[in-house]
This record gives structure tokens, C-alpha cells and sequence, in this order.
């Protein structure tokens, strides 16, 4: 057996996003891809990770939007209205048709249908709560289920991410604001492949909204987010994904990833397929502790971070980058060799002039 050998857990937008910002990690893509639940491994490697939402959060979000789209999603539209088409008329009386379905699959082509009807309707608001949208990552299909999509009078279609995070006199959060907007990205893009099979395909706006508690209040406020820039870089990196079935026709055969497996064949099987750590998986995977725990092992210098890794040219473990500095190893005309040497330099000089010992290179944290 090839693959993972456990329940299927589906991909979400917010996975899809962190998969998105990382594409050269073959781990992360053949386990998201396979459906493994990547905290489970995590705690049978002996990682346990503390990446996720709390119970608390998580309940105090699902009553915030309850409350956003009671009355039929009434402040929900009024505020999609005020902050993103106030020369449309006022949505009264809008439709909010169901998408129930048997399946992801039965379910997304409901919401397929149900745009459809909205766009060819015009002069009205639509609300889809809940919709189920398509969308294929690195040959396999994923489901996503945005918030809500709004269908403008005009036919145009607005992804709505509503978050229990405060907006504090007008902004938020920056991290999480911009963590919203590569969420909403995946929408806007799974969004669009719908569009396209429509004729003429209707435009999907570039500008989300985000509905978040104002103040320290439960009432809801919003904010229009631009997410252009996230749109094009989340196009970018998925299609630079390795197609799933590649990566998965590297592992030796009858691997497994299920955490039920005796600790050491759960971690052969898991470093059998090639990861690429940095820093800003701690926020964004659950296998980033374990990762990080071999990457130190390994003296990779990919956990000083991305900007520095680029740095550093074909110098890969810290090692490396002590001997080429102290002039042991390494060539001279190597920019980063030059570098480094220049500046173990400047270091020893500076100390020199400060009267302290400058304890070698390698002395350095």
C-alpha cells in the first residue's frame, strides 16, 4: 500500500493556504492531499502540536455568526451593502436558497447551480450560506466552504469571511487580517472556476468583506479586504504544486502514515518523504515541531528562515556556513563565501577594538 492507510480528513481553505505558502514541502502536500490528520501524527511522533483554534473560540465564533445572518442574514447584507455596492438598492427582501445536498460533491454542484440562478436574476441579493465550492489542488479535488457568498444586483459575487477576532475603533489585527485575506483567496479562486463555466462568465469581486465584533461588543462591523495580491500569489504557488500522485510514486511500498503505528515505523515512514521547514510553519502546521526538531538535528540552516536560506546560496547546514566563514571550507569567489568571510571579519575587529576575545567564529549564537 502506497498511501495513508487512515480516515480521510477533507482540506479546508485555511490548509490550503498554509499548502499554498509553502508548495516545495512534498511532506505537508502528499499528507494534506491524503487526508491524514496531520495532529494526531503529530502527538503519535511525540510532537504534540498547539496550532488550532481552542474550544471557546471556537464556540464563541459559531454564535457571532449565528447573529450576523439571523433574520435571514439581514446585517450580513446590509453590511455588504454600506461597504461595497451603496449605488445598488437596499437588500430587502433577499434570497438565501438552499444548498443541502447529499455529499461534497452533490453539495457543490447545488452551489454551482444556485450562482447560476442568482446571476441570471438580476436586479436581486442572494445570500448563500454555507456554499460548497470545488477545487483542484495538485490533480486532486478539494472542498471548501466559505462563510458566505453574496450574489449582487448587478451579478456580481462577493466572498464574506466572518471572524470572531475584534475590530478594535475600525482595524484589526494585522497577522489576522492578513491570515482572512489568504483564506479568502482560496474562496476568490474556487469562486472563479464556477464563473468560468458560465457564459458570460459574471466577475467575481476582488474585494472580500470581513465581519468581525466591534470593540469589545458582540455586534458585528466590517471591512472591505482587497486580496489581489493574495489571489495571485495562491495562484501561483498551487500551481506550482507537485501533482499528489508523483510524490506519492516516490514512497517505498506498503508505507503508512497511521497514527496507530509503534513510534519508530510511524517516523520512518514520515521522513521518508522529503519536508521543508521554516519558521512560519510553527503558525500554520501541525507537524512543525517535529520538523523543527530535524531540521535542528540535520543543522539545516532553513530554520534561521527563508531571507536568510536565500542568502546563503548552496551553503545548507550551519556547519557549512561556520567553515566557509572562519575559511576552512568553501570557494573564495562565492559571493556568500566572500560574505561571510568579510563579515567573521568586521566581528573579530570590532571585539578586538572592544578589548574582548572574540572566542573564534564558532563562538557565535
Amino acid at each position: 500500500m502506497r498511501g495513508p492507510d487512515v480516515p480521510a480528513k477533507a482540506l479546508d481553505a485555511r490548509a490550503l493556504a498554509a499548502l499554498a505558502a509553502n508548495p516545495g514541502c512534498r511532506r505537508r502536500a502528499i499528507l494534506d492531499g491524503a487526508g491524514v490528520d496531520k495532529a494526531s501524527l503529530a502527538s503519535a511522533l511525540g510532537s504534540p502540536s498547539v496550532f488550532g483554534q481552542s474550544q471557546f473560540a471556537f464556540m464563541r465564533g459559531n454564535a457571532f455568526e449565528a447573529r450576523v445572518k439571523a433574520d435571514g442574514g439581514a446585517e450580513l447584507l446590509r453590511l455588504v451593502h454600506e461597504k461595497l455596492d451603496g449605488r445598488a438598492a437596499e437588500p430587502v427582501g433577499a434570497e438565501v436558497p438552499d444548498l443541502s445536498a447529499s455529499g461534497p460533491e452533490g453539495r457543490a454542484a447545488r452551489t454551482s447551480l444556485a450562482l447560476r440562478e442568482a446571476t441570471r436574476t438580476p436586479g436581486t441579493w442572494t445570500l448563500l450560506d454555507h456554499p460548497m465550492l470545488a477545487l483542484e489542488v495538485a490533480g486532486s479535488p478539494a472542498f471548501l466552504e466559505p462563510d458566505a457568498v453574496v450574489v449582487h444586483p448587478d451579478g456580481s459575487w462577493t466572498v464574506v469571511e466572518i471572524k470572531s477576532f475584534p475590530m478594535l475603533d475600525g482595524a484589526a489585527d494585522p497577522a489576522k487580517v492578513g491570515a482572512a485575506a489568504r483564506q479568502a483567496a482560496v474562496y476568490v479562486l474556487a469562486l472563479e472556476r464556477v464563473a468560468a463555466h458560465l457564459d458570460p462568465a459574471p466577475r467575481v469581486r476582488h474585494r472580500v468583506l470581513l465581519v468581525c465584533p466591534k470593540d469589545f461588543s458582540n455586534l458585528p462591523t466590517a471591512s472591505a479586504v482587497d486580496v489581489r495580491k493574495q489571489r495571485a500569489v495562491t495562484d501561483r504557488q498551487l500551481a506550482r504544486l507537485t501533482r499528489i500522485e508523483d510524490i506519492a510514486d516516490e514512497l517505498p511500498d506498503g508505507v503508512c502514515f497511521s497514527p496507530e503505528l509503534p513510534t519508530e515505523e510511524l517516523t520512518e515512514a514520515v521522513e521518508s518523504v522529503p519536508a521543508a521547514y521554516a519558521p512560519e510553519c510553527l503558525s500554520a502546521c501541525e507537524l512543525a515541531f517535529h520538523c523543527r526538531a530535524r531540521s535542528r538535528e540535520a543543522g539545516a540552516v532553513t530554520r534561521l528562515g527563508r531571507p536568510v536560506r536565500a542568502e546563503l546560496g548552496g551553503l545548507s547546514t550551519v556547519e557549512e556556513v561556520l567553515a566557509a566563514a572562519r575559511g576552512e571550507a568553501g570557494d573564495p569567489d562565492d559571493p556568500a563565501v566572500a560574505a561571510l568571510r568579510r563579515a567573521a571579519g568586521l566581528r573579530a575587529e570590532a571585539l578586538a577594538m572592544a578589548g574582548v576575545g572574540s572566542g573564534g567564529v564558532a563562538g557565535c549564537r
